[in-house]
């Protein structure tokens, strides 16, 4: 079984409310929804919320939803406490709740990019990035990777640094990826993850996945063409409603 946990928290610094903020006549969190439930490869889908107020907004639109704690420290360790009432299901996906169209294609191909790699107990996903804003913005995360070995590195800064060219010629000398913040788990890595604390690069950069790479678990990393739109802010919203 392949179970979808989208994890809705009500206290965003930056955008209090976020989940239920309307888009086009939608909440973003029913719009997310409505997307996850559309993949092939999804069997189920739930929203994992700690507020009252989300959790009445998703029953009463007619989606799956689950109150959690509320002191998960990260949408991941919200994923393990669902995952732990559906002992069947073999590999959860961990769906951003901020990214109201993210592709129905996009899940499927965390899903394969989980199931067909043996070796790998984490998958997610990056984009070719094409922009030198993307690529010298810290809140695009940047991933280099391999395909024998998964993801190699995270970071908020553009990587690798190509030595010998100015930094306005880098896009046209190497390629650089975008990280898409979509993670597809075998059961037990899940698990084990939940219970690792901290480590320093992950505090360095405040990425959790470099706590997956520094205790060693192997991060399969899928390509996809398609971009997504993450909303952090109400400006981001704003913005996203313009081009609406």
């Amino acid at each position: 079984m392949v179970l979808a946990v989208i994890p809705a928290r009500w206290a965003s610094t930056r955008f209090p409310g976020k989940p239920l903020a309307n888009i086009a006549g939608k909440s973003m969190i029913q719009r997310v929804l409505e997307q996850v439930n559309q993949s092939t490869k999804v069997d189920r889908a739930i929203v994992a919320t700690d507020d009252e107020r989300i959790f009445s907004h998703v029953r009463d639109f007619g989606g799956e939803v689950m109150l959690t704690k509320p002191e998960h420290p990260s949408g991941t360790d919200r994923c393990a406490e669902v995952a732990q009432e559906f002992p069947e299901a073999e590999i959860i996906l961990n769906v951003q709740g901020d990214e109201p169209f993210i592709s129905p294609i996009q899940i499927d191909l965390l899903a394969d990019t989980l199931l067909q790699n043996s070796y790998s107990t984490i998958a997610t996903l990056a984009k070719k990035i094409d922009r030198e804003d993307f690529l010298n913005n810290p809140n695009v995360v940047k991933v280099v990777f391999s395909e024998i070995v998964g993801a190699i590195y995270f970071s908020r800064h553009p990587i690798p640094f190509v030595r010998g060219v100015l930094p306005a010629d880098w896009l046209h000398k190497q390629d650089f990826y975008k990280h898409i913040g979509l993670y597809g788990f075998r059961r037990d890595a899940l698990m084990k993850i939940a219970g690792l604390s901290p480590t320093p690069l992950e505090m360095a950069e405040s990425l959790e996945q470099l706590r997956w790479l520094e205790h060693g678990f192997r991060i399969s990393v899928g390509l996809t063409d398609l971009e997504t739109i993450g909303i952090d802010t109400p400006e981001d919203l704003e913005n996203l409603q313009i081009i609406l």
